[in-house]
């Protein structure tokens, strides 16, 4: 039976409706990085709960490093991966990062962590595997891989050396400064899956189900269904389902106060039309709308919502989430 108490921050969220940001550079001008942090500080500026980014090495900056340089500049919200592939780094390596980030922001990290999915599979152009030079194996040996690294994580964060040999890493008597927060660093297992989900039940803290490649979750009765799963893993492995908090992901959200001025963004951003990928998984509205919209999956179980701006400098889909889609969220 696991008798692991639920995370502090995970707790703490219970009972109402969260509100996170991420942020990608795709669709704004300029430097990338400096977007990304733009993108950071507004989180902090109008109220977010947390500030997440994606892991990109191939084709966006580097999250990890952006995210310390938004910790130097924020004092509230966490910040963490939405989600990190775990094959792209050692587990020491992964360990290392994050509980740096962990120190500098104060203790305000939070660690996702997934399989990798961009190999070509969503008509966005790129192979980031390839380009990286990593296998892609199946995705019962990622899902074995993503177990034995999340081991080495948590061992070198221990009090004596870890050691361990597996088929995928490995550690020799290797120990890293473990992150100061209470509780640990809460952990994102993403992805749907039965196996995905038997690995969260043990041993994550938030799930994390979207669209396409966020999981195959594509409306509130997908989202239904999948928490469904989620809450029988929980008792097959004696974990209380209300120990997990239950996120949802939108890769894009584009706001406006009216349906004219809607309008004007979408084609502003797609003059050619809603492109193959990103228009596909398009969340565009006015608050009203957006917000019944969320409502549905609130309705399915969901908890908490990450947003997603492809352009960092859409001040005003940022602010209008905040101010105008969350207070009319009903838990």
């Amino acid at each position: 039976m696991q008798s692991r108490a639920p995370h502090p921050w995970v707790a703490s969220r219970k009972g109402s409706v969260g509100l996170a940001l991420q942020a990608v550079a795709a669709r704004s001008a300029g430097d990338h990085g400096a977007a990304l942090i733009r993108a950071g500080l507004h989180a902090e500026r109008y109220g977010y709960d947390a500030f997440f980014l994606g892991d990109h090495p191939a084709w966006a900056p580097d999250c990890w490093l952006h995210l310390a340089v938004i910790a130097s500049q924020t004092s509230r919200i966490r910040l963490g991966q939405m989600v990190a592939a775990a094959p792209y780094r050692n587990p020491l390596l992964t360990a290392r990062l994050q509980s740096d980030l962990d120190r500098l922001s104060g203790g305000r990290s939070v660690l996702g962590l997934g399989i990798g999915w961009n190999a070509a599979d969503y008509g966005l152009g790129t192979n980031e595997f390839d380009r990286m030079g990593l296998p892609y194996p199946a995705v019962p040996a990622r899902q074995d891989g993503l177990e034995e690294a999340i081991a080495i994580i948590h061992g070198v964060w221990g009090n004596e050396p870890f050691s361990m040999i597996g088929a995928y890493y490995s550690a020799a008597g290797a120990q890293v400064d473990p992150p100061i927060q209470d509780g640990g660093v809460p952990l994102v297992v993403a992805g749907g899956g039965t196996r995905t989900l038997n690995q969260l039940a043990r041993l994550g803290d938030v799930a994390n189900f979207g669209p396409g490649p966020a999981g195959n979750v594509n409306s509130p009765a997908d989202a239904k269904a999948r928490l469904a799963a989620l809450a029988e893993q929980c008792r097959a492995v004696g974990r209380s389902y209300d120990h997990i908090l239950r996120t949802h992901f939108t890769h894009w959200l584009l706001l406006a106060e009216t349906e004219r001025a809607l309008a004007a963004k979408v084609t502003h951003y797609f003059p050619d039309g809603l492109d193959p990928f990103w228009g596909a998984y398009l969340v565009a509205g006015t608050p009203v709308s957006v917000a019944s919209h969320y409502q549905e999956y609130v309705n399915a179980g969901i908890e908490y919502f990450v947003v997603q701006t492809l352009d960092p400098d859409d001040e005003e889909s940022i602010a209008l989430a905040t101010a105008e889609v969350a207070p009319r969220l009903q838990p």
